[in-house]
């Protein structure tokens, strides 16, 4: 018996279906890019339910004949290769002729499309990749497909999809990055109904990112440029202050393509060497333009993977492009728009894109351009601190000192003075055999107990008793309210974290609320934290997009692990003997041996050890 079969078409359509559409946000970049290969200046994208049930792309390209139409839909039929030499220069989005195909074969489609300067349209229905109904139809120039039901033929792939909100916000995000790539292209995004970002289309770099990226990202830019002949560079680059806790705000496109890579990633941080906090990525909008025999688009069926014939001048043309910028005098560059400009962004201070708010139900949205007033009734308010304060924000027992025997015994003489320690040399008795000698490198405590020297990591150690106080609270953590309440703007898909985890973050002591369009603001945080919560709530967000799928309780672990060494000690800054003698403490007790992230926070060498490293065993 035969053991090798031939799939019918139907499988082997929906098994070239599972490479190309993975989910609904893979069916909008691919109409999308085949909609500006079509030379449309004008695109409208309208999606609901997160794109499962429905997807619109409308637009005025060039259309199709009655005869380009009934093929459009077979696999490997495309206008955008004739033959194997087309390979070698590719310069459209789209060129395998397989996207319709995979998408018609997993949904319900319909499509009417007009040739320029033709009398007539036609309109063409298909299901699961078979064509239903085909005949003329009167409509405007250019073409609209409208996608239903995606994956109502694959239960398999269906049950593997995220909520509606989720995968909505990964259709904002390709359509994002395809207007991005394209700033002489106006994209209209339309999400359940309402409007998430609108594009001028006016070939301006500085307004596409003003009005796909917000008001604070643009101001926050500098120019930057770059060529050797064949590699040229242009775009922007964040100031050095203006970085985020993960790259998700790292644009790339190489020939107008958004592309991920590596190298460029690479290229890029490496010019924020010493210019940046340990932790922060820079955030950027590059485009790479370079003949197209130069770059393989065709390494990987999304094509958002790109192979460059040299590796090394792609590498130093961004790099350059970005360190000419951080360099340049002033370094005050930012993304200005006319008056004109905004208005045709249409600029709106509106309800948040119509989602309820993150934290506490009935907190009012706050008018967008507008410093967010601080409400009367917050409490508790805390003073400012004192810089020798910062960062030492948890109370940690102090044990209160009986006055000693040399206080008692009133002044010095000459003849105590000589056997009294030196007061710089920092020693301290303290506690049941064992001294503080001091502080080194203003980040490890030294300690010396009978015949061996503990070094201990400050910063470790009062990361696990924060952690530890924070978990043992039942319930929500407490809160503290901010004087001075904090915006943060997050892209999309943050974004949509945020409402999905809404009731986590109040849980771990955040209260957020809506702030205009794109951004919310920070009104309270966990209770001893200090400092800016911003870069806090990042790494909460990168934590909650690794953990979509890790168990609750391991993931609120995560996340207090993150508050936790946000309100730690940090290392380099120099401490008081109160806090080292508290920490000390409680390190030699035993009571704290690890970090939360398990690394050690003490290191002991016995005498022995050092003996044996001065040569003298």
């Amino acid at each position: 018996m035969a053991k090798i079969n031939l799939l019918q078409p139907h499988v082997a359509d929906l098994i070239a279906a599972g490479e190309v559409v993975e989910r609904p946000g893979s069916v909008v970049k691919e109409l999308l890019e085949n909609s500006i290969d079509a030379g449309a200046r004008n695109v409208t994208l309208e999606i609901r339910d997160g794109g499962m049930t429905y997807i619109r792309v409308t637009d005025d390209g060039f259309g199709m004949t009655p005869e380009d139409a009934g093929i459009a839909f077979t696999r490997h039929a495309t206008s955008k290769l004739k033959s194997e030499r087309d390979l070698e220069a590719i310069g459209t989005l789209g060129f395998r002729g397989e996207a319709l195909a995979a998408i018609a074969a997993v949904s319900r489609i319909e499509m009417m499309t007009r040739e320029r300067g033709a009398p007539d349209g036609i309109r063409i229905v298909l299901e699961a990749g078979d064509i239903l109904e085909m005949g003329p139809w009167g409509c405007p120039e250019g073409t609209t497909i409208i996608v239903r039901d995606l994956f109502y033929n694959t239960p398999a792939r269906l049950k593997f999809m995220k909520s509606d909100k989720a995968e909505g916000s990964n259709c904002v995000f390709a359509a994002l990055c395809c207007a991005l790539g394209r700033p002489e292209v106006s994209l209209r995004c339309i999400k359940d109904g309402k409007e998430e970002f609108f594009s001028p289309g006016d070939g301006r770099m500085d307004s596409c990112i003003y009005s796909l990226l917000g008001r604070d990202m643009a101001a926050n830019m500098l120019e930057c440029h770059s060529s050797d002949g064949a590699v040229s560079v242009r775009g922007y680059v964040s100031l050095p202050h203006a970085g985020r806790g993960n790259r998700s705000a790292q644009y790339f496109f190489c020939n107008g393509r958004y592309i991920k890579s590596k190298t460029l990633q690479a290229a890029l941080e490496q010019a924020y060497k010493n210019s940046m906090m340990t932790g922060r990525f820079p955030c950027c909008v590059l485009y790479i333009e370079m003949s197209f025999a130069a770059v393989d688009v065709n390494v990987h069926p999304t094509k958002r993977e790109v192979k460059f014939s040299g590796e090394k001048r792609v590498f130093d043309a961004v790099y350059y492009a970005a360190l000419s910028a951080l360099s340049s005098d002033g370094n005050t560059a930012e993304i200005r728009l006319s008056g004109s400009t905004q208005a045709v962004l249409g600029q709106k201070s509106s309800d948040f894109r119509g989602h309820s708010p993150v934290s506490k139900p009935g907190a009012p949205a706050q008018q967008a351009g507008k410093a967010p007033p601080p409400r009367a009734e917050e409490s508790p308010f805390r003073a400012p601190l004192r810089e020798e304060e910062r960062g030492y924000q948890i109370s940690i027992p102090i044990p209160r000192k009986e006055p000693s025997e040399q206080a008692l015994a009133g002044p010095l003489t000459p003849e105590k003075q000589e056997r009294a320690l030196p007061p710089e040399s920092g020693e301290k008795p303290f506690g049941d055999g064992f001294r503080i000698v001091g502080e080194v490198l203003n980040t490890y405590i030294i300690v010396e107990q009978g015949d061996a020297l503990t070094l201990i990591d400050k910063h470790a150690a009062h990361e696990r008793i924060i952690f530890d106080s924070l978990k043992a609270q039942p319930g929500e953590l407490m809160s503290q309210g901010l004087i001075l309440p904090a915006t943060f703007s997050p892209g999309a898909e943050d974004m949509e974290l945020l409402f999905e985890n809404g009731e986590l973050l109040a849980q771990l002591g955040f209260e957020i609320e809506p702030y205009g369009e794109d951004t919310v603001v920070i009104r309270a945080v966990p209770a001893d934290t200090d400092g800016d919560p911003v870069p806090t709530l990042e790494e909460i967000l990168e934590k909650l997009r690794a953990g979509r799928a890790g168990d609750a309780s391991g993931l609120r672990d995560r996340l207090l692990q993150t508050i936790a060494c946000k309100a730690a000690i940090k290392a380099g800054r120099r401490s008081e003997p109160a806090e080292l003698e508290s920490l000390a403490g409680r390190v030699m007790s035993g009571e704290v041996k690890y970090c939360p992230h398990g690394r050690p926070v003490a290191v002991t060498l016995t005498r022995k050890e050092l003996d044996r490293e001065f040569k003298r065993i």
